[in-house]
């Protein structure tokens, strides 16, 4: 019942949000309009600050576990073309494509995935999280701009150029902002600057404007979410919760467990607290955001970041419990 309580306190604040989110649309408190245009401040202001942040703070760590990142890295990858695969069989809708391939591999890693590391293994757990979280963060984004950009409404029935896809990354906010904190951290070894220490006053404002993105973006969430549109969706909605919250995170973890037992890498009981949040988390807040933003089935993307944080409190529950039955927690 405790590991249950958990799971429900990791998710319920989210969830809560959205539903204050949809209850202040229903009040007339806000309008359609606004709720773009606070999508589009987030995607393309508080987001990529928020990220940035979380990137920057990461510390140097002399002890990388390189292949620990190495291995996170190769299961992401293959949970996308597992998931491309499937998908493009699955529908010929592309917007559709783009929402569901999307939300296979990418979790919210940065806003529930760091502190449910951090509860299920403590300080070490947290180390582990957040080294991962400097490849997966830029990861994640990077394969959901390329995902975005080859399936989107705007593009279908057409050939996407790889032009067209580096100018999709290398524009996109989101990856500036978090390739901005990489690039800072990577420059540590080199300058004795410190934006917290030399520019408290800057790094402060950067700080609170990324602090805006989470709440704003559940609020507009729940202010865009349509009940009238869960029966129409419901066969996508199924199939991108099985996806993001039962497949992903069995070959994720199926696959270091097996690497582990092949000796390919090592997973103390701090790195399987981090692999579990960063598999098992729910749908990342701001895939919807960036489903909206290229042109995507901004909808469906809604739908699922909803209905995955609803589901996942069983399914963490779940794994959570497993992992203790083997003595890995």
């Amino acid at each position: 019942m405790d590991t249950f309580i958990f799971s429900l306190e990791a998710v319920l604040p989210i969830i809560l949000v959205i539903a204050a989110g949809y209850g202040i649309r229903r009040m007339g408190i806000v309008t359609d309009d606004f709720l773009k245009q606070a999508n589009t401040f987030v995607f393309k202001v508080s987001l990529p600050l928020y990220l940035f942040c979380s990137v920057y703070n990461i510390e140097n760590v002399k002890d990388i576990n390189f292949r620990l990142l190495a291995v996170a890295v190769l299961l992401v990858l293959i949970i996308f073309f597992i998931a491309l695969a499937t998908i493009l069989i699955y529908t010929k809708d592309s917007g559709k494509r783009g929402a569901l391939i999307q939300i296979a591999f990418r979790s919210n890693y940065a806003i529930i995935g760091l502190p449910l590391a951090k509860a299920m293994g403590g300080e070490s757990a947290l180390a582990d999280a957040a080294l991962i979280s400097a490849v997966g963060i830029p990861l994640f984004n990077a394969l959901a701009v390329i995902t975005l950009t080859v399936f989107s409404y705007d593009n279908q029935g057409k050939k996407v150029s790889l032009t067209s896809i580096v100018r999709s990354i290398v524009t996109n906010p989101l990856i500036i902002g978090v390739f901005a904190g990489v690039l800072l951290v990577c420059m540590r070894g080199y300058t004795d600057i410190r934006l917290k220490n030399d520019l408290p006053a800057l790094y402060g404002a950067v700080e609170n404007i990324g602090r805006i993105a989470s709440p704003l973006a559940l609020i507009v969430l729940g202010g865009r979410f349509k009940i009238s549109s869960v029966r129409e969706l419901a066969p996508d909605i199924t199939v991108g919760v099985i996806w993001r919250l039962f497949a992903a995170p069995i070959i994720g973890l199926g696959g270091a467990m097996l690497l582990a037992t092949r000796g390919m890498v090592a997973l103390d009981r701090g790195a399987y607290p981090a692999l579990i949040a960063f598999f098992g988390s729910p749908a990342a807040v701001s895939s919807a955001i960036m489903a909206e933003s290229m042109h995507s089935h901004g909808e469906l993307a809604r739908q699922l970041v909803i209905w995955t944080n609803i589901v996942s409190v069983f399914t963490l529950f779940a794994t959570i419990v497993f992992f203790r039955s083997l003595g890995m927690l």
